[in-house]
């Protein structure tokens, strides 16, 4: 029974690392619900206000001098399940339900389109709750069965950008543009982390732990002064819908160009650089440690301070498409992207500093130490295949539907359940409506099927999505 403990406690510890997202990785699997319900297909015709973040030389495509408003909602609704099959334990997320508002307005005046956009990139995050049994115990640093901390277990990302983009109808076929994008992100964390796989990282096995706090730790375990490690818990957390505790701004951009064949056909490319957001900061964070000392038996060092997320960044994507009008009331549309995660998602860094004065007494000896905690990621590029049609039904209904197929980026080798960007297929679908020759809306819905994936240790976390999106416009 102890030798099944503690390949439990290997299992779980194994998953502790950092936020989740999704859905092709962290990218939606499509912008605006009209592209999205077309497998999030969108470089070569118009989708409407979205193209600012689809192909942005699309957005030429309106008609001249008119104005258009549009107003969306979005919703991000994974179903994961974290568990230890040989151990019988498994646990569900209630992170279920994550919302992404949006607002635009563009402006074409003869051959030039500008604007601005406010919409989310991506986000998600999971939720497993305080006490949860996947979480309640782990190995400390001499190998002996301990409890963590048994409270909340989550994480939560979320990044947006504003987005001011430009676009030139410079032929009647050959369309050019392009954006400048202010781009923030926000993150919650509340990880535990055992003793044996802090002592890992301290040894360079999955990571890396460096930093003064870290050199006195060693100087209080080598003097007997803390005889043993049992876990440690990253956490800085708010109540906020829009932003998380750790928060940092930037730029980024995208050119685009769009080409129309013929009457029926045209092709699209666009590339979006890599962003250069700032570190994510967050005051009033903290690392608590649970530590055994002679005398005193098992003690909590509550250590408050300030983290800092560095070098989060969103990937460089290129990609290519073509839409094909088959009929006067079938249109075709397929595009290829490419996500250069390898480039962005090679590791996940923490930056701690402690403050200079500690309320507990405890951690007086931490006060101005520093901390820097490198986790490995190792995520590999990923490629996306969008395929979409709309059939005209009546002159007032569009019927959409579409398939987005793309690998999991995520190695087995580094898989947790918090953070579990493993969807790989999407199956989508929706409708456009003209209420008005002046208004119109669009619905989507994607149903992403279950994958399962499972680390060295046995960890197996199963991951399936529905993800909905409703846009209204109105045009002037």
């Amino acid at each position: 029974m102890q030798h099944r403990k503690q390949l439990m406690a290997i299992a779980i510890s194994s998953l502790a690392s950092t936020s989740a997202l999704a859905t092709n990785g962290m990218n939606l699997e499509g912008y605006g619900a009209k592209a999205t319900a077309m497998g999030g297909a969108g470089m070569a015709y118009d989708t409407g206000n979205s193209a600012v973040m689809n192909n942005p030389a699309t957005l030429a495509l309106m008609e001249p001098d008119t104005s258009r408003f549009g107003l969306g909602i979005r919703s991000l609704g994974p179903d994961i399940t974290s568990s230890v099959p040989s151990m019988g334990i498994s646990t569900n997320s209630d992170g279920t339900a994550y919302y992404m508002p949006s607002i635009s307005l563009m402006r074409k005046t003869g051959k030039l389109t500008y604007g601005a956009a406010v919409l989310a990139q991506g986000g998600m995050g999971t939720e497993y709750g305080s006490g949860s049994e996947l979480f309640s115990g782990g190995l400390s640093m001499m190998g002996a069965m301990t409890p963590l901390s048994g409270e909340e277990i989550r994480s939560e990302v979320g990044v947006g950008r504003l987005m001011f983009p430009l676009a030139y109808e410079a032929t009647p076929k050959l369309s050019v543009g392009g954006s400048v994008d202010f781009v923030w992100a926000g993150m919650d964390l509340q990880m535990d982390m055992d003793g044996t796989n802090f002592a890992g990282l301290m040894g360079g096995m999955g990571g890396s732990v460096s930093g003064s706090m870290a050199t006195g730790l060693s100087s209080m375990i080598s003097s007997g002064m803390i005889t043993d490690v049992n876990w440690a818990r990253f956490d800085f957390s708010n109540d906020s819908d829009i932003s998380g505790k750790a928060r940092g701004y930037g730029l980024g951009g995208k050119l685009g160009v769009v080409f129309e064949v013929n009457d029926r056909l045209s092709i699209g490319a666009a590339y979006h650089t890599e962003t250069d957001i700032s570190d994510l900061k967050a005051d009033d964070a903290s690392i608590s440690m649970s530590v055994e000392m002679p005398g005193m038996g098992t003690t909590v060092i509550p250590v408050s301070g300030t983290v800092k997320i560095r070098d989060f960044q969103w990937p460089a994507t290129y990609g290519i498409g073509a839409a094909f009008k088959a009929t006067d009331k079938l249109l075709i549309v397929g595009d290829i992207k490419r996500l250069d995660w390898s480039n962005v998602m090679e590791e996940f860094k923490v930056n701690f500093v402690a403050d200079g004065t500690q309320a507990n007494p405890m951690a007086g000896g931490f006060a101005g130490a520093d901390l820097d905690v490198t986790l490995t990621q190792e995520w590999d590029d990923q490629t996306i295949y969008s395929l979409g049609m709309q059939y005209q039904a009546t002159p007032k209904l569009a019927l959409r539907a579409g398939v987005n197929v793309a690998d999991n980026p995520v190695p087995d080798m580094y898989l947790n359940p918090l953070f579990p960007a493993i969807v790989e297929e999407h199956y989508t679908f929706g409708a456009g409506y003209k209420i008005s020759d002046s208004d119109r809306i669009a619905f989507s819905a994607t149903i992403a099927p279950d994958v399962t994936a499972t680390n060295p240790a046995g960890a197996k976390v199963r991951h399936s999505q529905f993800n909905w999106s409703l846009n209204y416009s109105h045009t002037f």
